[in-house]
This record gives structure tokens, sequence and C-alpha cells, in this order.
């Protein structure tokens, strides 16, 4: 079912993951985020199938949507496949606080 080559589809798929992450995320804060092996995990896997999934998205509804940050988006599963024993974890809770919101908001009207 991957292989629809289809912005909606993929776009779905992402605000999902926004959304599940936020609500892992919830009344969480970076003690408790720290500590927790299993949502750590949970979390970053979601932010790595955002990052996949943007990929798969058009290069023309890229160019429409200039005003998300698809180069960060990339470059942070970049940075979290290629070196995951060494994340800093306060960058992942800061993104999932502050960015991840944002990109739902952004992202959930274009649905």
């Amino acid at each position: 079912m991957d292989n629809i080559k289809n912005n909606e589809y993929y776009l779905k798929k992402i605000v999902v993951d926004l959304k599940i992450i936020m609500e892992r995320m919830e009344n969480i804060d970076e003690k408790e985020f720290n500590k927790n092996e299993l949502l750590i995990d949970s979390v970053i896997f979601r932010l790595i199938q955002i990052s996949e999934n943007s990929l798969k998205l058009s290069d023309q509804f890229k160019k429409e949507h200039k005003n998300v940050q698809w180069k960060a988006i990339k470059g942070l599963r970049n940075r979290v496949v290629h070196d995951y024993g060494n994340v800093d974890l306060s960058i992942i809770f800061d993104t999932v606080k502050n960015s991840v919101p944002l990109l739902y908001k952004s992202l959930i009207n274009l649905l």
C-alpha cells in the first residue's frame, strides 16, 4: 500500500504520526521522558516515519508549502538514524513539545 504515489496519502500518515506523538507526550515532562525507554523509542520511531513519509511527498507539493521546514524534518531523521546511540534527548524532547504541534497545525489544514 505504501507504493501509492499520492501526496494526500503520505500527508495523512504524517499527521497520524504527529498526533500519536502529541498524545503520548501529553503531560510528560523531560525528566519522565528521559527515564522512559519505551516512550523514547516510540517517539523516535514516529519521527523517523514522519521524515520517511515526507520524502515521498512530491517536490511540487513541497514547493507549494514552503512554510514547512522539509529539510529540517529530513535532517532530524538523518541524525537519529545514523547516530541513534548518541541522540541528544533534550533536542528530541524540545522538538516533540514545540515543533511537532506546530507542524501538526500546519499540515492538518492541508487535508
